[in-house]
């Protein structure tokens, strides 16, 4: 009998979905993966210089402007964060030593091969989550984590797309809900970044994906509460720029947390905030670490 028009006899290699295998297994018809979202890019205008903080000197321009070319050529993902993505977002031009590149963490050692392939000098500076590229007395730090271990740089952080032109070169910044997220826990005696939040909160608010900071705090919700109460209290006529539903869900935390009793151990989380100024409190006061289980010296 003749075969039909258009069909064909599949062949032995071939397996089709519902039908069983030699060993009676059902085969499974290839998953479909629903196609990666792209959010809409949206364009930032800066401060009228067009450095976002980074030095005014031709030396500067030429490094910078050079730097970022050449890492938009290297096809590897990343994201302008840092004082340069502050002052973008906040149209201004506070100074900054230099530029911070933030990337996955699988990525930086891709991205350190080919600035060294083109005669920059780059060092690892903490494996666990920074690296420097240099030329003469200029760098540039490569950010693929936090130095406290709390926020290593994910896909999630490229979900959004924000872009402005540093020395020119169109770059994608970090966005809002990350930049906060990226600055939440620097508060040490010689750094704080608690300024810079507000700051964000307040310019940015409607850029800032509220659920998606929130999930980012999720298990530091405590530190979330701290930034959201005092931004209300440095511009009390615009506590209303932080969702109610927000402050409504984190309250509701601290009201079930204050239900529960103390832990049996004596933990201190301060080492999240400042490694120097709270190890007193591990090696002389009896306090557990955030990892490990470190004893008081004279134990």
């Amino acid at each position: 009998m003749a075969r039909r028009s258009g069909t064909r006899k599949p062949s032995k290699k071939e397996t089709i979905p519902g039908r069983r295998s030699a060993r009676g297994e059902r085969e499974r018809a290839p998953e479909r993966r629903a196609p990666e979202r792209t959010a809409p890019q949206r364009t930032v205008e800066g401060p009228p210089t067009g450095r976002a903080g980074l030095g005014a000197g031709a030396a500067h321009a030429t490094f910078y402007a050079g730097l970022l070319r050449f890492l938009k050529r290297t096809q590897v993902r990343f994201m302008v964060g840092g004082t340069c993505a502050l002052n973008v977002y906040v149209a201004r031009d506070r100074d900054t030593k230099d530029l911070d590149i933030f990337c996955r963490p699988g990525d930086y050692p891709r991205l350190l091969k080919a600035c060294a392939d083109a005669g920059y000098r780059t060092e690892v500076e903490d494996e666990r989550w920074i690296a420097k590229v240099w030329r003469g007395r200029l760098y540039c730090d490569v950010i693929f984590g936090s130095a406290n271990a709390v926020a290593p740089v994910t896909d999630e952080w490229f979900r959004e797309r924000f872009v402005a032109r540093i020395f020119g070169i169109p770059v994608h910044l970090l966005a809002p809900t990350e930049l906060v997220w990226s600055k939440a826990f620097i508060m040490d005696r010689y750094k704080f970044d608690g300024n810079d939040i507000a700051h964000i909160l307040l310019r940015m608010r409607h850029a800032i994906d509220w659920k998606r900071l929130m999930h980012h705090f999720d298990q530091h919700w405590e530190v979330l509460l701290m930034h959201v109460l005092r931004f209300r209290y440095i511009y009390p006529s615009e506590r209303d720029s932080v969702p109610v539903w927000l402050m409504d869900e984190l309250l509701a935390r601290l009201a079930d947390q204050r239900r529960l009793r103390a832990s049996h151990k004596r933990v201190c989380r301060g080492r999240l905030f400042s490694r120097d100024d709270f190890e007193i409190d591990i090696t002389q006061w009896g306090f557990a670490d955030v990892v490990g289980d470190h004893k008081p010296k004279d134990a």
